[in-house]
């Protein structure tokens, strides 16, 4: 996915001005930002949903603005909310979206990665928050996608159904599937992007791996002990000479350097 200079207005209002974006084949990359960043506006723009006032955008090698039915077969899309049927069955749900692609994968064997082969007979309505973001899924991954949007996929989940999502998604990019992620959680982005774009005031104000994230690897770290603290470029050698002042163990001792969200927070302070 090759994108540059990618502006957007909305009256007044300039959602995306000039974002630069590059998303390799079969990684996770997550897209963060603040409400009204221009998360939303740049995501529906590569998904082909909406038209761009300037800029050059190729997915999957296409101008989405300009998209056939084949390349809209090669991307699956999962948004944050979804009219489905309430009265059809998991597998009747899925029997149905599979019509509308040419290389459909067999929907019991969809039904049984995302994990609802004991709910396949049972009405959507039926479904818990979970299992019908669930069927979402299935129905985004049904055509065989070598891309996937996600927006905000685990909005409303308790920790075991997110941990549970978190292996999903794994297991789809473990097969080579491009997946583009948004969310507002970051320890989401954490555990599952190979690399992160965090967006403010419509451009994107840092990417890098979670880990180098707005220079969180060299970041200086916070050394606490019993009696004192420290900031320091150099903790390792600190808790040598700590060390030594307590005999070898260190009362009360804990090394932090920035977290994620830490990062993600300056980042678009900075950018207010």
């Amino acid at each position: 996915m090759h994108v540059r200079g990618l502006t957007k207005r909305y009256g007044e209002v300039q959602a995306v001005g000039g974002l630069d974006l590059d998303i390799h084949t079969g990684e996770v990359f997550a897209i963060l930002g603040p409400n009204g960043a221009g998360k939303s506006t740049t995501v529906e723009i590569l998904e082909g949903y909406r038209k761009r006032d300037a800029g050059e955008v190729s997915v999957l090698g296409v101008d989405p603005g300009q998209a056939t039915s084949a390349w809209r077969a090669r991307v699956g899309i999962v948004l944050q909310t979804a009219n489905d049927a309430a009265e059809l069955t998991v597998r009747e749900t899925v029997r149905h979206f599979a019509r509308y692609y040419p290389h459909s994968k067999d929907p019991d064997e969809v039904i049984a990665k995302v994990g609802l082969t004991d709910k396949a007979g049972a009405r959507i309505r039926q479904l818990s928050g979970g299992q019908r973001r669930r069927v979402d899924v299935a129905l985004g991954i049904v055509g065989r996608p070598e891309l996937v949007f996600l927006d905000e996929p685990t909005t409303g989940f308790d920790p075991e159904a997110r941990r549970q999502f978190w292996d999903l998604i794994r297991s789809l990019a473990a097969e080579g599937t491009t997946i583009v992620l948004t969310t507002h959680y970051l320890d989401e982005a954490e555990a599952l992007a190979d690399r992160v774009a965090v967006i403010a005031k419509g451009r994107i104000v840092a990417e890098g791996t979670p880990q180098t994230l707005g220079g969180r690897a060299t970041a200086s770290a916070r050394v606490t002990w019993a009696d004192g603290y420290a900031e320091t470029d150099t903790p390792t050698a600190l808790v040598r000479t700590l060390a030594d002042k307590y005999d070898g163990e260190i009362p009360g001792l804990q090394i932090v350097r920035p977290s994620l969200e830490d990062i993600y927070l300056d980042l678009i302070g900075d950018a207010q």
